[in-house]
């Protein structure tokens, strides 16, 4: 079966800089060029090497650190790796910086179709899915207001039910889950259990443990950038607890799971 996800050898370094750093051609020949360059590079992925089949829900845990969030946009396409390569077979919806391209002077109204048709959708298909996707985000008396009016919820909100309307099938997502009230909360992870029933690929970051173990048949354990064990979802996070070692990592409990159904 060829799988929906393909990653190997991923690698991907960053560069930090002196925070004294000239910022203007004016400093730098003041100064002197040899600020201008990084002072260290560090790699935030280290020969990462996995495969996603096809209908297969991943969570991809680890401390903060560890290159969670790097993974995730490398295989939406933001960014690129150094070394290595991702493939990616399918139609693809990524749910990362919600509402990251909105244009706050634009009504919200506007904002669904510019974002739906950068995400995929044709203007026919935005116009089908309108209705649909401002019942989801319940923002039916604010559709036509600035977008600089809605709070950060709001337009989470709005982000979240453009994103879900793209039908993908491979569904990326970061941290969406940590933000929004307890109803919006339970909204987003019915839907994803929908997605998940109707046969979509999910890969997801999350410090939440309680949602790898309730939606998620695989889980990465990542750490310091590099792939450390990769298998079922509740071994892995048996074994990703056991590496904390009483850190700072939340114990994983039935008796403080989190108290949203998932259909």
């Amino acid at each position: 079966m060829k799988p929906a996800i393909a990653v190997q050898g991923l690698s991907k370094k960053f560069r930090r800089y002196d925070m004294h750093r000239p910022w203007t051609l004016q400093e730098a020949l003041q100064r002197g060029l040899r600020r201008v360059r990084p002072s260290e590079c560090f790699w935030s992925l280290r020969d990462v090497n996995f495969e996603v089949l096809p209908g297969r829900t991943v969570g991809v845990i680890g401390p903060n650190g560890a290159g969670k969030s790097t993974l995730l946009r490398l295989i939406g396409s933001v960014g690129r790796p150094d070394l290595g390569t991702i493939q990616v077979n399918g139609r693809l919806s990524a749910l990362l910086d919600l509402g990251a391209g909105f244009h706050p002077e634009m009504t919200g109204r506007e904002n669904i179709f510019v974002t739906g048709v950068i995400s995929g959708l044709s203007r026919r298909e935005v116009r089908q899915q309108f209705d649909s996707i401002v019942q989801f985000s319940e923002l039916n008396e604010f559709i036509d207001y600035p977008l600089r009016t809605y709070s950060t919820g709001m337009q989470v909100r709005l982000g979240f039910a453009i994103a879900v309307h793209v039908h993908p099938e491979i569904l990326l997502i970061d941290e969406v889950l940590a933000v929004g009230d307890l109803s919006f909360q339970r909204k987003c992870l019915e839907r994803i259990s929908q997605f998940r029933a109707s046969g979509c690929t999910i890969f997801l970051v999350t410090h939440d443990l309680n949602i790898v173990e309730r939606l998620c048949d695989e889980a990465l354990f990542l750490r310091a950038g590099q792939l450390i064990v990769k298998g079922n979802a509740e071994d892995v996070i048996e074994q990703y607890l056991s590496a904390a070692g009483g850190g700072n990592t939340p114990q994983f409990s039935p008796e403080t799971r989190t108290v949203i159904s998932v259909r």
